[in-house]
Order: structure tokens, then C-alpha cells, then sequence
């Protein structure tokens, strides 16, 4: 079984080696790793091409992380997909051989596990940890979402749901999620383990109004699919992150 593993990169030398690193030492055999940049200045390009095993590679002009992702999705040939991004590592070499272990199962669709928030200089120093717990039937309607890192979908599962919608600027991939999570029936399964190590930070959090436009994104992301949440729905899912911090 292959696996697509999607990296986007983007001015990325000081982490794109630890991603190339991960991806290297797995002991899955079928990895096709595509990596889509966004036309970087520094030696991002250069360290790439120090690994031999990246399949494929594009750099050119983008119009933002999503777009290079549904870049990356255009061409993955793999029966399962990923999207580990260029600061973000596997845990260990043998991850990949556990979501092909999960995938082995043909009536699984969808995988999803646990991910480590980490000091951008020190990745064995943790700043919280996302459990994510077992899917239930209204866990998105209380704020629950999987970290989208550790997510691992089948191609049959973008074919039938589309990409990431690129006029959402935050929320597009809390707005896939509801596509597959919610609104489509597939069968999912949860990988109760940590899987992902990612670098703190990020765009939705980066700031209070950043957090409010990602807000009020993730409330769009629910009408563009027709469907509506709980008035507590947008509000338990920043809280819940706070619980985070308290779990090793």
C-alpha cells in the first residue's frame, strides 16, 4: 500500500530537515513524499534535494498553504494520503507502518491519531498534548475536531468529498473535516497514540484577532456545507484546547 505524505514548504530550511528526516527513517517501504513549496528564498530547495527519496517536487507561485495542499493532492498517486508540514515530524520510524496496518482494514476510510504541540527550538520539550479521544456521533457539535496532522485519508475519500475550499483562509481544513467527518458517513478509526510532533504556533492562534476571524470562519465553514451547529459549537472548541496543557 502506498502512502502519500503531502509537505508544504515555504522559506523552510531551519525545520524542512527534521520533516525529510521523519519521513526518511520510516520503515514503511511505499512512501511516495511530495513536497509542494511556494517558491522559497533560502537553501529550503537545496536541503530537499539532499533526500533522494522525495518523489516529487514543485515550487512555483501559490496562493497560500491550502492551495499548495490541494496542489499536493493533484498529483499524489498513493491509496492513502497524509499532510505533514514542514515543521512538523512523526514521532518515531514506525508510524506510517501503523496507519498501512490501519488502512489493511479496506473498510477503513479514515485514520486519525494524537499530536504534541512542541517548543519551536527544543522538540522534546512539550507544551501540550491533543488526545483526541474516539469519534462519537456529536463530537463535532461539542467542539471536537482531530488534529489535522495526524489525519490520514483515502484517496476514494477526496475524490467523492473535493479539496480544501480556498476562500476560507484558516478554517479550510476544519471545513474538510466536516465533510468527512460530518456530513459524509465513512468509517473511521481511531489511532489512540501520539503520532505527530508540532512545532507551536500557527495562523488561527497567533493572535485575539486572528482567533476572531478564525472564528468566524469556522461558522461559515458549517453554513457552506448546509449544516448548523449548537450556539455552544464554536465556543467549546477554543476551550477545549486549554485542557490540553494540563495532558502529557
Amino acid at each position: 500500500m502506498t502512502i502519500s505524505i503531502i509537505t508544504t514548504t515555504f522559506n523552510s530550511a531551519g525545520t524542512v530537515k527534521d520533516t525529510l528526516d521523519c519521513i526518511k527513517q520510516q520503515t514503511h517501504d511505499e512512501i511516495e513524499h511530495i513536497i509542494i513549496d511556494g517558491l522559497s528564498k533560502d537553501s529550503t530547495l537545496d536541503i530537499i534535494k539532499e533526500y533522494p527519496h522525495v518523489a516529487k517536487v514543485v515550487s512555483e507561485k501559490d496562493k497560500g498553504i491550502y492551495d499548495a495542499m490541494n496542489k499536493g493532492l493533484s498529483i499524489a498517486n498513493g491509496e492513502v494520503i497524509g499532510i505533514l508540514n514542514s515543521d512538523d515530524i512523526y514521532v518515531n520510524k514506525d508510524v506510517l507502518a501503523k496507519v498501512a496496518e490501519v488502512f489493511a482494514d479496506e473498510n477503513i476510510d479514515v485514520c486519525y491519531a494524537d499530536l504534541q504541540y512542541v517548543h519551536q527550538q527544543d522538540l522534546n520539550k512539550v507544551i501540550r498534548t491533543w488526545k483526541s479521544g474516539k469519534l462519537r456521533s456529536r463530537s463535532f457539535y461539542r467542539g471536537w475536531m482531530p488534529p489535522h496532522p495526524t489525519v490520514f485519508v483515502r484517496r476514494k475519500v477526496y475524490d467523492k468529498v473535493g479539496n480544501f475550499n480556498l476562500t476560507l483562509k484558516s478554517a479550510a481544513d476544519y471545513e474538510l473535516m466536516i465533510r468527512i467527518f460530518v456530513k459524509n458517513h465513512f468509517k473511521v478509526h481511531y489511532l489512540p497514540e501520539i503520532i505527530v510532533k508540532m512545532r507551536a504556533g500557527g495562523m488561527s492562534n497567533a493572535s485575539l484577532s486572528h482567533r476572531l476571524r478564525a472564528n468566524k470562519e469556522d461558522r461559515e465553514a458549517w453554513k457552506i456545507n448546509g449544516l448548523q451547529p449548537k450556539f455552544y459549537t464554536l465556543y467549546l472548541k477554543p476551550i477545549r484546547k486549554i485542557t490540553q496543557f494540563f495532558k502529557r
